[in-house]
């Protein structure tokens, strides 16, 4: 097999046009990972206006292996059956092969037996598109930062924030389309974020972090004050609202400026960005002060 040309891709459906039927809810079963991929796969079999039988004539594979895959349900799928597909949709290859693999490591699936997969179909290079390597190289930066203060480990995080940009490559002529392109890519790095972050009481829990920062270095007098001081803080920033909390984590741990940095990370704009960081000020200082007053 070979990746997909331009021939083999559909034509984006019209508006006001035939779609296809909406696939039944994803399994239960599907792990993070896996809905990661599933998600914009049903998304693009949506807006195509394929069909399942067009789809299944374009895959090769039968109704009932394409309906469970779209479903993520039984066991999980093969590059091969994943990248038919991928093939028929016209979605590009490098990142969905990262995707597939992340989410094959999550259904325990042996390496062997990954590597055997992905031998079995031959795809040429397929860079992605200028644009958003540019996007990439801007952004990698400050969203290793901010995965980095609610993730702790380096193979977490890095996973977090490529799998954002493998994510934003699959539906990037949509994104780039976008009015706010960095605000929306925002929003999906969050939410692959937060989505693997440890939670206490329905929030993230950012108490780990206070370990990675110089106040409570071993030669730092006093560093045990200073470490209760800020487990408060850092549990108190967790209970913001996730626009303040997402200001306030950029600026007080990732040390990203507020005037020009944060509002061209988080794609809000200077003068929303200083409201927020006020309202979060003020917030941060009601929620410290009810805390100290039940100790």
């Amino acid at each position: 097999m070979t990746s997909p040309s331009g021939a083999d891709r559909p034509a984006p459906a019209e508006a006001g046009g035939r779609r296809g039927r909406k696939p039944a809810p994803i399994s239960a079963t599907a792990g993070l990972s896996h809905r990661a991929w599933l998600e914009p796969v049903r998304n693009r079999v949506r807006s195509s206006g394929l069909t399942l039988d067009e789809l299944v004539h374009r895959s090769g594979y039968s109704k009932t292996r394409i309906s469970e895959l779209l479903r993520g349900n039984g066991y999980y799928p093969a590059w091969e059956i994943t990248f038919s597909v991928i093939r028929a949709l016209g979605l590009p290859v490098p990142p969905m092969r990262r995707l597939w693999t992340a989410a094959a490591r999550e259904a325990h699936k042996e390496q062997g037996w990954i590597d055997h997969c992905i031998e079995q179909v031959a795809c040429a290079p397929e860079p992605p598109p200028l644009a958003h390597q540019a996007f990439t190289e801007a952004m990698r930066a400050p969203y290793t930062a901010y995965a980095r203060a609610f993730l702790l480990a380096e193979d977490r995080v890095r996973w977090a924030v490529g799998e954002t940009f493998d994510l934003l490559w699959l539906s990037w002529s949509t994104a780039a389309s976008s009015e706010n392109l960095r605000r929306n890519a925002w929003r999906l790095l969050r939410s692959r974020v937060l989505a693997r972050a440890a939670h206490r009481d329905g929030r993230p829990d950012l108490r780990a972090a206070v370990f990675s920062t110089e106040e409570v270095s071993e030669s730092v007098p006093g560093r045990l004050v200073v470490m209760t001081d800020l487990v408060d803080l850092f549990d108190a920033i967790a209970r913001l609202p996730q626009d303040q909390m997402d200001v306030v984590v950029l600026g007080h741990l990732c040390g990203l400026g507020l005037e020009e940095t944060i509002p061209y990370v988080t794609g809000l704009s200077p003068a929303i960005t200083h409201a927020v960081d006020h309202h979060a000020r003020a917030a941060l200082e009601d929620l410290l002060r009810r805390t100290g007053s039940r100790e």
